[in-house]
């Protein structure tokens, strides 16, 4: 019998007992005696009872007005009870559920029935059943409103996450109840989570930015001291001959200064400030192009397997980017396989959407050109994951790797607006799948320039420009020793006076990109006004937007990166000059 049957009968109950007790009321009351009447007061008695009548009937009328609005009243409440968009329940004050509605039903997955006399713990996911039961033990203790926010067991579709709000109440005989109200917050669980992975997410950025810029500082200024190391070491080696010792400490010095400028040259990557002159490449023929040289990194015992799309889009890249990429990745492969091992590369095409991006943190809408680089090696814990693309760290042993392979990697991702994730678990293998963009501004490929022009002695004048004296001295001699006539300025301002005061031609601007008074680019501009033919070669350790575009190279600039050996500056000068 439900509540509103019960109601029901209670009334009835309570009418039977009113008639009866005016029937007990009216028992030895003396009849009324119309005899002694006269006729008018006879009259006045019936037209007293007739308005008594018809006063009884208005207000039973009342009452069953009052009585349809109550039970009209009694319906909607339990309707809104029943399907209200929260569940309610009364509990025993040892947890029994006495009564429930609806909506706590469909959130259990259960009917009414099943509910009634049971437990409401054995609906509570055991890892948190505590929680609910310090919640009890402090409602019944203190009388005072309870929260708390646990795991319930849906039958059909696991856990869902509930909040629960108790309540005091207390039973006709006086026993304490507990009105509990469950609220199912799952999905505001779930953007919880998201949130807290947004957030962690945005720190791991910031400090990756912080570090970058660290590291892109730290490599520019070690950049200069490398170049005055190496122009010198490589000067002083043609002086003194190869079988003399001091040639073989001489060739030490470079070597070491050569290393030491590789390291900056990963940290440069690493922090986005590698200045990179990008082409439209098809990505399939640069990983072919590499597959030799990759091969010879992972020796014999590993297998490696290359899976091409089928119609893969251009990138635009740079080419030297890709086989840092490609190198680095296979090199970290290979160190995680123990023995004999697979290694695979693949490439594809893809698109993500904005709901596709909104449901998978880290993703941005759009084509992208898919390289997937997975090995069956040892894999890696999650602390391990969230730490791979910091740079200088490793899990290899002491003298056995720098930290820089995968940060470079990140670096060269990053700085061609693409992304990279990371699927890896211990024992399962380790998939790196880095998306870069579609180029779409063109339909052709353009092929990378292969002819390599020859060094030769010049002979034309060179207006060299460079704030850091002792790199102005030292790149002065190396242009001396290749036969051009050198003009050096330590000052942007020095260099267009001395433009302006030469009698004859200047051939070329070589100057560094950032210096006081006036940056490189608008050097070179200044001086096309007093000689419109003047070639320019731009030199810095590190990019910046003076002349590049996030990092990436205009077509018509020409740029070399310091340091730079003595070679390096000869093949750059006839390129320069012969275009």
């Amino acid at each position: 019998m439900n509540d509103r049957q019960q109601g029901s009968r209670q009334k009835s109950v309570d009418a039977l007992a009113l008639r009866k007790r005016a029937e007990e009321q009216t028992q030895g009351m003396e009849p009324i005696s119309l005899s002694a009447r006269t006729p008018e007061e006879i009259q006045q008695v019936f037209h007293e009872l007739r308005v008594h009548q018809i006063e009884l009937e208005m207000q039973n009328e009342e009452l069953r007005s009052a009585q349809a609005r109550i039970e009209a009243g009694l319906t909607r409440y339990f309707d809104l009870y029943d399907l209200a968009p929260v569940g309610y329940c009364t509990l025993s004050e040892k947890g029994l559920i006495l009564e429930a509605n609806l909506t706590a039903a469909t959130l259990l997955g259960v009917t009414r029935s099943a509910l009634v006399m049971q437990p409401i713990s054995s609906f509570i996911c055991r890892e948190d059943q505590d929680i609910y039961y310090l919640q009890r033990k402090q409602l019944f203790e203190t009388g005072v409103p309870q929260k708390c926010d646990l795991r319930l067991v849906k039958a059909d579709s696991g856990l869902i996450w509930a909040n629960l709000t108790g309540t005091v109440a207390e039973a006709d005989d006086g026993a304490p109840l507990c009105r509990m109200v469950l609220s199912d917050i799952t999905e505001r669980k779930r953007a919880e989570a998201d949130q807290e992975k947004l957030q962690a997410q945005l720190a791991q950025a910031q400090k990756m930015e912080s570090v970058g810029r660290l590291a892109g500082g730290v490599a520019h200024d070690f950049n200069n001291m490398l170049m005055v190391i190496l122009g010198y070491t490589e000067m002083a080696l043609e002086q003194v001959a190869w079988d003399e010792p001091l040639h073989g400490s001489l060739k030490a010095i470079k070597d070491a200064a050569k290393r030491s400028a590789d390291l900056t040259h990963q940290l440069l990557t690493y922090a986005r400030k590698e200045i990179v002159a990008p082409k439209v490449v098809d990505l399939n023929e640069s990983i072919e192009n590499t597959l030799k040289l990759l091969r010879r990194f992972i020796g014999e015992d590993i297998d490696l397997a290359w899976q091409p799309g089928k119609s893969v889009w251009p990138i635009k890249m740079d080419t030297a980017q890709i086989e840092k990429i490609l190198t680095n990745l296979v090199v970290n492969a290979r160190d995680a396989i123990v023995g004999v091992g697979k290694l695979t590369i693949e490439t594809d095409k893809t698109t993500f959407d904005e709901e596709y991006c909104r449901r998978n943190v880290g993703f941005v809408p759009g084509d992208y050109v898919l390289l997937s680089v997975s090995d069956n090696g040892c894999g890696m814990d999650a602390q391990t994951r969230a730490q791979i693309f910091e740079p200088f760290f490793t899990t290899k042993e002491m003298g056995k790797g720098t930290g820089l392979g995968l940060a470079t990697v990140y670096g060269v991702v990053k700085q061609n607006n693409g992304f990279v994730n990371v699927y890896s678990e211990p024992g399962q293998g380790t998939t790196f799948r880095i998306y870069l963009p579609r180029h779409v501004l063109k339909t052709e490929i353009e092929t990378e320039e292969n002819q390599l022009l020859a060094a030769a002695q010049g002979s034309e004048t060179v207006l060299l420009v460079e704030d850091e004296v002792a790199i102005l001295a030292m790149t002065k001699m190396m242009l001396q020793r290749m036969g051009y006539t050198v003009l050096t300025a330590d000052t942007p301002g020095k260099a267009i006076h001395l433009a302006q005061e030469h009698p004859g031609r200047i051939d070329l601007l070589m100057t560094d990109v950032i210096m006081p008074e006036m940056n490189g680019r608008d050097l070179a501009r200044h001086l096309l006004s007093i000689h419109p033919h003047i070639h320019q070669l731009f030199m810095s350790g590190y990019t910046t937007d003076v002349i590049t575009h996030h990092g990436m190279l205009d077509e018509e600039v020409h740029f070399i990166q310091k340091p730079f050996t003595l070679k390096d500056l000869e093949t750059k000068l006839r390129e320069v000059l012969q275009r």
